[in-house]
């Protein structure tokens, strides 16, 4: 049980991770067997359609938009600020911060992690760590998109008796950027959303907001 408690926010978000990747592909299945029904293909099973380019394709855009919204606000949120927001620093921390304030070197503590007290390029891959990971998963989750629909596309292709094209040509063919830039608008206005909204609104108990009484004008602080 404590175990359950005190990772409760991770297993609660895998969960619905799971169950959703789940019911996308089940209606995924559904969807795609009705449109091969209206060509007159046959109907392929759940384990079939799980390995398709069509279902990979899908997942995967979701996916890099997420981590490319995640490492662009990292990176933003070192050096951009908003006023009034909890989403933002206070106004007069902009930057990367003293090695006091981060903690590290020779200001580390006892129980500081063993790279936060390293030095040279350990020390500035631990510090640098999240935003390297994001940003590499979003690297390897968007070319996975990219693959995915480059063969999707040429499925397409095929059964329109239309000629294939090279994976160079559907990288900068209309597709490939329409399936990118609608998932990245909706991430972008959901990120902007939250960090004018937070300056206004509140949810007790949230770290997520301010607390309830403190002035709209208050930077940087969460309940």
């Amino acid at each position: 049980m404590r175990f359950l408690r005190e990772n409760s926010l991770s297993l609660f978000f895998g969960a619905l991770l799971l169950a959703a990747v789940a019911g996308q592909s089940v209606a995924g299945q559904h969807q795609f067997n009705a449109e091969a029904a209206e060509h007159g293909e046959k109907a392929i099973s759940w384990a079939h359609y799980i390995k398709t380019p069509e279902f990979g394709g899908d997942l995967l855009e979701n996916w890099q938009s997420e981590f490319l919204q995640f490492s662009l606000y990292i990176l933003a949120t070192v050096w951009l600020l908003q006023r009034g927001s909890s989403e933002s620093k206070p106004l007069d921390e902009a930057g990367l911060e003293s090695d006091e304030e981060q903690r590290i070197g020779g200001h580390a503590e006892t129980d500081s992690p063993a790279w936060a007290k390293a030095a040279g390029a350990r020390l500035w891959i631990y510090s640098n760590s999240l935003m390297l990971v994001m940003t590499t998963v979003f690297f390897l989750s968007w070319f996975g998109q990219s693959l995915n629909g480059w063969r999707s596309f040429n499925n397409s292709q095929h059964e329109h008796k239309s000629a294939s094209i090279s994976y160079g040509e559907y990288l900068v063919n209309a597709d490939f950027w329409d399936r990118s830039l609608q998932n990245w608008q909706s991430e972008f206005l959901a990120v902007g959303s939250m960090a004018a909204f937070t300056i206004y609104l509140r949810q007790r108990g949230s770290p997520e907001s301010k607390p309830v009484g403190a002035p709209h004008e208050e930077t940087g602080t969460s309940g």
